[in-house]
């Protein structure tokens, strides 16, 4: 044992030990048996004993570390946790996301200062090639084929018959799937970057969509034009003239010429005006003033037709034409409804309270001016039919086919943030019954809604009013922008004030909210387009940045089409051309601008192409 001690192999094994031990002096340790070494297997060496038991000592062999030189090492946690996707579904991950972002506060909300048309299109179709590169959808496997199953023969086998086994003819070739590289237009062969579905995508023809000029075509000076937002005083009649309150007068400019001729001066009887508006079907234009008087002005004569003074105790900020009906609504909180035809000491033949704040918009549902008495018509001078001065009937207005007619219901609006519907039908005039109950229908042949009323005494006297048929509390601020769908009978675009910012689509035939918009900005007016299914929007204050814009949206998707700037003032005014194709804005900034917003309807160069127009046949 001695020989294997003094060897050299037993002097490295010697010398690998003395270099594994500490400092401590030799005589110092403890002597422990290695039988009990409490060592953990993983992380302590094993370590080998030497040759000589009698000089082993606690040095030779590890033992436990006392607690003051041991120091725990933190464990390190990482901070990312990457999941695996092997058994995931790219395609259903994409399909989950939220494809709405995340929604702002309307407070935050921004009209867009460019047109959406292009931008959204574009979209769409980067939407449709990330879907179809990113997520293609996985081949199919081919499948073996397979022996059609053949029902159980009943008949016993039986020896066959003589017949050929070997034939000189080539078998019928059966449809089998060739190799994917042997198709000359496979896409592993393809020079382009993207998938054949995107190809065609890409190459396949766009629908145009329609530009919109982003600056106007003309600019007019309109000194002392009103900066308040309850006031209307600009109008575009049938007759191609657009009627201005500026100040105390009235200016009518011509269209087609660009004649400017002033119809009135008020500032005699020191009164200002307040609302101005055209009949539907003809040259009479009403003018509304701040002390409560109407007036109704003859266009090409520049004379004065008719004058109620006063027509309410407080100014006069809305007024709407329905035929020969004149209705007005004041700050005075009531609406007014007038015959033109009848001189009964300027009294109103109906009244109607509905609003408990002024009354700052007023729309009839009649677009196209039918009057109630005669279709055909129009509020003009003396000597026209149906025209001013033309006796009353005494009796109820008259209504259209199967009792509804054209405007048979008025819109109104006020800074109670309230929206009321009117039904004037089966209204009585002075001579009629006192009272009785009336009821509209709802059926095809109705009109809007279903309601009993009781219709009160109409000789003038102060009452009550009517109740309106429907009125609508969802806007918070003051509603004086009104429009009625020329497109769908019986829907209503209404606009909220500043603390709104709103635009809220109703049903009438059942008092429903159809939809809303939040435009983030003050809505001033509306007014929908006779060429296309499209709303216009002017705009005010707003708590961002982006204010005082002329918004086109289409409905009822409810995207926008375009987005006009220019005024630096809220657009407060807002007038459509008789041909549908113009719109003409008026802001503080005393400036009307004039946009072409809509395409030319069509089929309208095409004048007198009737079979009865027999102007054609002279030659």
């Amino acid at each position: 044992m001695s020989g294997l001690k003094n060897s050299p192999f037993g002097k490295r094994l010697r010398a690998a030990h003395q270099d594994t031990d500490d400092d401590t002096p030799r005589r110092n340790r403890q002597r422990v048996n290695p039988a009990f070494v409490l060592t953990s297997p993983a992380t302590a060496p094993i370590p080998v004993p030497p040759l000589n038991y009698s000089q082993l000592t606690a040095s030779d062999t590890p033992g436990p570390e006392s607690p003051e030189n041991t120091s725990r090492v933190p464990r390190e946690y990482g901070d990312r946790f990457v999941p695996s996707r092997d058994t995931g579904d790219m395609r259903t991950s994409y399909h989950l996301m939220d494809d709405s972002g995340p929604s702002t506060p309307s407070k935050h909300r921004t009209i867009p200062t460019e047109s959406d048309a292009i931008k959204e299109q574009a979209n769409a179709i980067f939407n449709s090639i990330l879907h179809s590169e990113v997520t293609p959808p996985s081949p199919r496997r081919p499948v073996s084929p397979t022996r059609p199953a053949q029902p159980p023969s009943t008949i016993a086998p039986t020896t066959p018959t003589r017949r050929r086994i070997f034939r000189y003819t080539s078998p019928s070739p059966t449809p089998t799937s060739g190799r994917r590289l042997d198709t000359p237009t496979d896409e592993a062969y393809s020079m382009s970057p993207v998938r054949a579905e995107s190809r065609q995508l890409l190459e396949s023809p766009r629908r145009q969509l329609r530009s919109v000029c982003k600056t106007p075509y003309r600019v007019l000076d309109a000194p002392d034009l009103a900066d308040d937002f309850y006031l209307n005083l600009v109008d575009w009649s049938s007759t191609n003239v657009l009627g201005v309150g500026l100040g105390s007068c009235v200016y009518l400019w011509t269209a087609h010429n660009a004649a400017v001729s002033k119809l009135c001066d008020l500032s005699g009887n020191g009164d200002t005006i307040s609302s101005v508006a055209w009949v539907q079907k003809g040259t009479s234009l009403a003018v509304g003033t701040l002390s409560g008087h109407l007036h109704i002005y003859d266009a090409p004569t520049l004379s004065l037709i008719r004058t109620y003074a006063p027509a309410h105790s407080q100014r006069i900020g809305a007024l709407s034409w329905n035929g020969h009906i004149l209705s007005s609504g004041s700050r005075d909180r009531m609406v007014h409804h007038r015959d033109v035809r009848e001189n009964a000491g300027g009294r109103p033949f109906r009244k109607c309270a509905g609003h408990r704040q002024e009354v700052c918009g007023l729309r009839w549902s009649g677009e196209l001016g039918m009057s109630f008495g005669n279709p055909r018509a129009a509020v003009g001078v003396s000597g026209v039919e149906g025209g001013m001065g033309a006796p009353s009937t005494g009796g109820a207005p008259a209504q259209g086919p199967g009792g509804s007619g054209m405007g048979s219901a008025l819109a109104s609006g006020g800074n109670d943030n309230k929206v009321c519907i009117w039904d004037l039908r089966g209204s009585r005039r002075a001579s009629s019954v006192a009272s009785s109950i009336h009821s509209s229908g709802s059926g095809p042949g109705g009109g809007i809604g279903t309601s009993t009323r009781r219709s009160r005494s109409n000789s003038g006297s102060d009452g009550d009013g009517d109740v309106p048929l429907w009125k609508f509390h969802e806007h918070t601020a003051a509603v004086k922008a009104l429009a009625w769908d020329p497109h769908v009978a019986g829907v209503l675009a209404t606009g909220g004030g500043t603390q709104d910012k709103h635009i809220r689509f109703w049903n009438t035939f059942t008092g429903t909210m159809l939809n809303e918009l939040d435009t983030g900005s003050q809505v001033c007016n509306l007014i929908w387009s006779h060429t296309s299914h499209e709303l216009v929007s002017t705009h005010g204050f707003s708590s961002t940045t982006a204010q005082n814009q002329i918004c086109i949206w289409r409905y009822p998707s409810l995207s926008q089409v375009a987005s006009l700037t220019g005024h630096t003032h809220r657009v407060l005014y807002l007038a459509m051309s008789p041909d549908g194709e113009t719109i003409v804005t008026g802001a503080g900034d005393e400036t009307l601008r004039f946009w072409n917003a809509f395409p030319r309807r069509e089929g309208a160069g095409e004048k007198g192409g009737g079979v009865l127009d027999w102007g054609k046949l002279i030659r």
